[in-house]
């Protein structure tokens, strides 16, 4: 009998854990149990009318869905090229995307009984989602953190601790993001029975990653349908960035099925090539297994874990989601890189012509949509994806555009 031939969103849908060869369940044998009952949940409540009707009121009520899509004339008048549109994620309750996998993932702990929530966070945007939600259905949270990201997100980690939540910074190894992944293992590890690891990308073992697009898939069906009313069709191409890959599968799973859509995920370029210096994993990783799931990391000669860098705490991960390794391969999502100084000069082109100011994570989507704009003609449309906005970066755009008054306000903060 011939093979059926399944269309993308049903490949991940359906998906028992492997996306192609990439994915899988490879962690310690007492987190089994947990992620079995995760699983099981995940089947139940996609056919649960119940749980949905939950979740789009939650979205609604507290997140403040759907977001804008927002035109942006002076910009595509200055490039001359394409028509450039922003989905406005930052709009959302705590600034970024990474609610709707919150309150998703928040409800399902729920369900199963579970009254500890753990989470790790980079750019702190998912650490404050997590800590939001855990205050308005009345959960004990714990967010791990990288000591680097602790210190240069500072403003996130107040906002959680002001929410309740305990923010743990993470002293070992390169004291990011991927540290703080690990961290938050090892809690799981020693308390499986009473936590519930919320996880904030679609990377990790199964059920993660098709469970986190799943609940983010919300941000692309809003765009088919923003983008046909306001302009008559679907978008040319559509562009997010890359870190683990939730803002990027959210955005992309309405469209994977419309192969006149272009897919374009963009990755941290950092300052150079060399290992140690970007976060680029489907340009320059290899596969291998960490952290629960099977991708491409980035790597050194021996099979180690390398060092990351990227001017963006979100993007500065040493893996990439399972679905956007099988994507690659399949040639639907192209992938690109943005360097540090290419995303920073994004942030102030978009706050300067149209009053906007994402997070740095998200320029690197801006900066690379602004060099094809260019390149396309005047009829066609471009959608990025602004996963969250700039004012936690604040710190970091500061010492860039005005170290002097950075200073300045330093030198007032130590004296008061």
């Amino acid at each position: 009998m011939e093979a059926i031939s399944l269309s993308f969103q049903d490949t991940i849908l359906q998906s028992q854990g492997y996306f192609g060869p990439y994915g899988g369940c490879f962690v310690p044998e007492v987190l089994l149990p947990n992620l079995a009952a995760i699983a099981a949940a995940f089947e139940d409540i996609k056919t649960d009318a119940d749980f949905l009707a939950e979740l789009h009121q939650t979205l609604h009520d507290f997140s403040g869905r759907p977001t804008a899509f927002t035109p942006l004339p002076t910009l595509s008048a200055q490039i001359g090229g394409a028509q450039l549109f922003l989905k406005n994620e930052g709009l959302n309750h705590t600034g970024a995307h990474k609610i709707n996998h919150c309150i998703g993932q928040a409800l399902l702990a729920k369900r199963l009984g579970k009254k500890r929530i753990i989470a790790e966070t980079g750019a702190g945007q998912h650490g404050y989602a997590t800590a939001a939600v855990c205050a308005r259905l009345g959960l004990d949270c714990t967010v791990y953190m990288g000591r680097i990201d602790y210190e240069r997100q500072r403003p996130n980690v107040y906002w959680m601790e002001l929410l309740g939540a305990k923010v743990v910074p993470v002293e070992d190894g390169s004291q990011t993001l991927n540290d703080a992944v690990i961290a938050a293992f090892k809690d799981w590890v020693a308390h499986p029975e009473e936590t519930y690891y919320l996880l904030g990308s679609a990377v990790g073992p199964h059920p993660y990653p098709a469970m986190n697009t799943y609940f983010q898939k919300i941000v692309g069906e809003e765009i088919r349908e923003q983008c046909i009313a306001t302009t008559g069709r679907l978008p040319d191409a559509c562009i997010a960035c890359v870190g683990g890959g939730s803002n990027a599968m959210g955005m992309f799973f309405d469209f994977l099925d419309d192969t006149d859509v272009q897919l374009i995920g963009v990755e941290a370029g950092g300052r150079g090539e060399k290992p140690g210096e970007h976060a680029a994993k489907l340009r320059q990783g290899k596969v291998g297994v960490f952290e629960g799931y099977h991708s491409y990391f980035l790597q050194d000669q021996v099979g180690n874990i390398a060092s990351t860098h990227s001017v963006s705490a979100g993007l500065d991960y040493c893996g990439v989601s399972p679905i956007l390794a099988f994507l690659a391969d399949e040639g639907r999502v192209q992938f690109e890189v943005a360097s540090d100084e290419a995303a920073l000069a994004a942030v102030q082109t978009l706050a300067r012509a149209e009053g906007i100011i994402p997070a740095l994570e998200s320029a690197h989507a801006f900066a690379y949509a602004f060099k094809m704009a260019a390149q396309m003609p005047k009829d066609a449309i471009i959608v990025v994806n602004a996963s969250g906005r700039g004012e936690k970066d604040l710190f970091i755009t500061m010492r860039h555009f005005q170290e002097e008054s950075l200073k300045t306000y330093a030198r007032k903060l130590l004296n008061d």
